[in-house]
């Protein structure tokens, strides 16, 4: 890859982690595999403020087996949104695709992600690609709860989208700039972008196990601030007016 290639970059992988020590080199060694069939790209992690051993490791990551890895890092934690907006501003590439920390993603589809995606705006579109998760690897109560979630979701939202929570999405980064920024945004991407006339396009991707740990956050955690979301993401689809360029006469 040359100097001018790396200096500008068609794709951004970014990942935002918080104690994910046990996971993060296995995931990276998976993305460096991954990324050697992705055009001109860089990969951004940042990390939320972890108190365990998860910066070290990216910096061994770093080292041994993503030498061009970019690593932010807040001083406490800030929230995934936080995360993946730190992350995004700093990009340098047009196309943002996102991923968890945690080896549930395959970064290999990625590159078919960025081709419909490519497809798409060749055809005056602006596309968010998201990852559908058809067959949950989680225990049987987070899976009852996330599926009630994105039913409500769509129910009031009408974002059309069967799993708007899915780590893998990948849009414009100025789309994703242009949005409002607030804790929770992540989850309801495919409507706030479509209220800003993005197409959305699903995917059937493959989801998997947690490789170590488990999920930073409970069923019921989750419930009482997405539905505080839910009626913010209301308002704002009510009060958006998405701009267009003007007409020169």
């Amino acid at each position: 890859m040359t100097a001018e290639t790396l200096s500008s970059p068609l794709l951004a992988v970014v990942i935002t982690v918080l104690n994910e020590a046990d996971n993060i080199l296995p995931v990276c060694q998976e993305l460096a595999s991954a990324s050697e069939g992705f055009p001109p790209h860089e990969i951004i992690i940042v990390d939320d403020g972890s108190s365990d051993a998860t910066l070290e490791r990216l910096l061994e990551a770093r080292r041994s087996i993503l030498p061009r890895l970019r690593i932010l890092a807040h001083p406490h934690c800030l929230g995934k949104s936080a995360g993946l907006h730190t992350a995004i501003a700093a990009a340098r590439a047009p196309w943002i695709a996102t991923m968890d920390g945690d080896g549930q993603d395959d970064p290999r589809t990625i590159s078919i992600m960025l081709d419909e995606a490519i497809t798409c705006a060749s055809h005056d579109a602006t596309p968010l690609v998201v990852g559908i998760r058809r067959k949950r690897r989680d225990r049987f109560s987070r899976r009852l709860a996330t599926r009630f979630a994105n039913g409500l979701r769509r129910r009031l939202l009408h974002d059309g989208c069967p799993d708007t929570g899915a780590p893998l999405k990948l849009f414009p980064r100025e789309l994703f700039l242009s949005l409002p920024q607030f804790e929770g945004l992540h989850r309801f991407l495919p409507a706030l972008m479509g209220r800003y006339g993005a197409q959305l396009i699903c995917l059937e991707t493959t989801h998997r196990q947690r490789l170590h740990g488990s999920s930073k956050y409970t069923n019921f955690n989750r419930a009482l601030v997405g539905i505080r979301d839910l009626l913010g993401v209301m308002w704002l689809q009510d009060r958006a007016r998405p701009t267009r360029p003007p007409t020169e006469l």
